[in-house]
């Protein structure tokens, strides 16, 4: 049932503490988002994970293989997509697919017949026999996607599956992934700075930060848990902190977004916004603009961190896993 198994998985480089005491369990042919900030430990576990760095302590298992015991079993049941392209230019889409194939010394009946039916999930058929030098962005992540899935690991690690490509062309990559990872039942590890990315794709979702797991959950349970009803900014300068006592004087737990908003989390918004708008006018305070949201994943990620994940510029984890494969 478990493809993915950490316990109390820790990594210091010297004083330094990467990974503390992390568990977490991931089910066979699910879709896991692993989100975090800067720094959060999230690059360490991964690299755990793919065999490229020994746990100072603690265990993880790939396909009920120990990375630090058997790390070779462990590297022929996983794929990497990276978050930069690695494909060769000069080279076809189908014979980019052959030279992967034999890489993984995959038997060529059985890799024409894997090429072409990736070639098709991904909607690249027509291109089979196209130069890749001359593909767009996202055609060229299509084809990344697919060589991934061609030896038919059980486990593929994504980092960034679609940074930097357009809206439309983002939707339709997370299309392929949906329907690759139903019809192949692969399990997929995910990292993304999109958040409406893992909210759309994933099953579970675990958040890191300095180096622990702070919250795992189905997308939608995070966001219940974090409140079942509405987010209100609200806009305050003057008489911002009197405004905030009253506040906590109603229970509400405001926080403090910046130097003049203030949050505040409520079961029913449409109740209590009005009554806002009364009591700040009594107390001759006045609310410059207001808006409120059911929560998203964003904000449960802020809630856990403190940091937007949009603010960051994360490294890429599986870039320096294919890039320490390369040496």
């Amino acid at each position: 049932m478990w493809i993915i198994e950490t316990s109390n998985l820790c990594k210091r480089f010297g004083d330094f503490v990467a990974v503390s005491d992390v568990s977490f369990k991931v089910k066979d042919g699910e879709i896991f988002g692993f989100l975090g900030p800067n720094g959060a430990g999230k690059t360490t576990t991964i690299n755990i994970l793919c065999t490229l760095l020994t746990p100072t302590s603690g265990r993880a298992k790939v396909a009920g293989y120990d990375v630090a015991k058997n790390p070779n079993e462990v590297r022929e049941c996983i794929g990497v997509i990276p978050q930069e392209v690695v494909l060769e230019n000069a080279l076809t889409a189908r014979e980019n697919l052959e030279f992967y194939a034999r890489l993984y010394h995959i038997p060529k009946k059985e890799s024409d017949e894997s090429i072409v039916k990736l070639l098709k999930l991904v909607d690249l058929s027509e291109w089979t026999n196209s130069v890749v030098e001359t593909f767009s962005g996202g055609m060229k992540r299509r084809l990344e996607i697919a060589k991934a899935f061609l030896h038919n690991p059980k486990v593929i690690f994504m980092d960034e599956p679609t940074l930097g490509l357009d809206p439309q062309t983002r939707r339709h990559i997370w299309e392929y992934i949906k329907t690759l990872n139903s019809e192949k039942n692969v399990t997929i590890f995910i990292t993304t700075h999109y958040l409406e990315e893992a909210d759309f794709l994933c099953n579970r979702v675990a958040i890191i930060d300095k180096g622990k797991v702070q919250a795992m959950n189905t997308p939608a349970r995070l966001k219940e848990n974090l409140v079942k009803g509405n987010i209100i900014d609200l806009h305050v300068e003057a008489g911002r902190d009197k405004f905030v006592k009253y506040l906590q004087g109603c229970g509400l737990n405001p926080e403090l977004r910046n130097s003049n908003t203030v949050r505040i989390l409520v079961s029913n918004g449409k109740r209590i916004v009005p009554q806002l708008f009364r009591d700040a006018e009594k107390m001759k305070i006045e609310i410059l603009s207001i808006a409120m949201h059911e929560p998203s994943l964003e904000d449960v990620f802020i809630h856990y961190t403190g940091k937007a994940i949009r603010d960051e510029a994360d490294g890429s984890a599986a870039k320096r896993i294919m890039g320490m494969f390369r040496r």
